[in-house]
């Protein structure tokens, strides 16, 4: 009886976990992507103060503890995790988390415009603002089959872009918000 307690507990617990991490998402609550920059301190221990950067796996590296898994969580989240672990060597150890760079929080846009690459999502950045800061168009662009290319556990999303409504104001739900990982891509 007492280990189908412990499972059932164990089971609520992964369920909230998962119910806080989709609201963390949908409040608006930055979320820590691959490549983002961190300085990790502890209060009254200077030789505990880092700057480290989210490793391509979602973790980073912290003395005493080692690897810690940090991606898609919020700063009070990754200081949490980082407190709990390091109880084993202080008695009441007080972490900060600041985010120092957001370099993982990057689109991509491809193809047709006059200034392809990475950008970084400094803030809610739509399908046509993201056109606007690739430098526009090119000549040769096919502006009725742009598509937005986005990440999902097991496979990914091609969501298609209506270039022609949303300048006209007639449908402006595909102008898409992107999100870290998305590839705006123009043929």
């Amino acid at each position: 009886m007492k280990l189908h307690r412990i499972i059932t507990a164990l089971f609520l617990l992964a369920s909230m976990n998962c119910v806080v991490a989709a609201a963390a998402e949908d409040s608006g609550v930055y979320q820590l992507h691959q490549g983002d920059k961190l300085l990790i301190s502890v209060w009254r221990e200077d030789t505990l103060q880092r700057e480290v950067v989210v490793l391509p796996d979602g973790s980073i590296t912290f003395p005493l503890i080692g690897r810690v898994e940090v991606a898609g969580l919020s700063t009070p989240e990754v200081e949490q995790s980082i407190t709990a672990k390091l109880k084993k060597y202080f008695p009441e150890p007080i972490v900060t988390v600041v985010i120092t760079g957001i370099e993982g929080n990057r689109a991509f846009v491809t193809g047709k415009v006059m200034h392809p690459g990475p950008l970084t999502i400094n803030g809610p950045t739509t399908v046509l603002q993201a056109i606007s800061i690739a430098g526009g168009f090119d000549k040769f662009a096919d502006e009725s089959s742009i598509k937005v290319i986005r990440a999902k556990p097991g496979g990914q999303e091609i969501l298609p872009v209506n270039y022609k409504d949303i300048i006209s104001g007639k449908n402006v739900s595909t102008n898409i918000q992107l999100k870290a990982g998305d590839t705006l891509v123009v043929p």
